[in-house]
């Protein structure tokens, strides 16, 4: 029963907000060759020579590159892939 004065909300469709994507991102480091860095992302994600070339010098002059994008699960699985090959890898979410 509705009080007097006061107006019954109306239903509202529920606004679906997709979860965030997340990005698998590899930093420089002072270990690695530029050279076994590209290989790796030859190697592992199957990219070009090209695009691996262009990644691995965007992590040399720019700190880091993301080389991946996806569901968590996914790019947890990458950076362990990074991890294993001695690249320094985090997962963050896509802005």
């Amino acid at each position: 029963m509705a009080q007097q004065g006061v107006e019954p909300l109306e239903e509202v469709d529920a606004v679906v907000v997709p979860s965030p994507g997340w990005v698998t991102v590899v930093w420089n480091d002072p270990v690695n060759l530029m050279s076994y860095v590209a290989y790796v992302f030859r190697s592992y994600f199957g990219y070009s020579e090209q695009r691996a070339e262009r990644l691995m010098l965007q992590v040399h002059q720019e700190g880091r590159a993301t080389v991946a994008r996806g569901s968590r699960e996914q790019m947890e699985a990458h950076v362990q892939a990074m991890h294993g090959f001695g690249l320094w890898a985090t997962v963050q979410a896509d802005s």
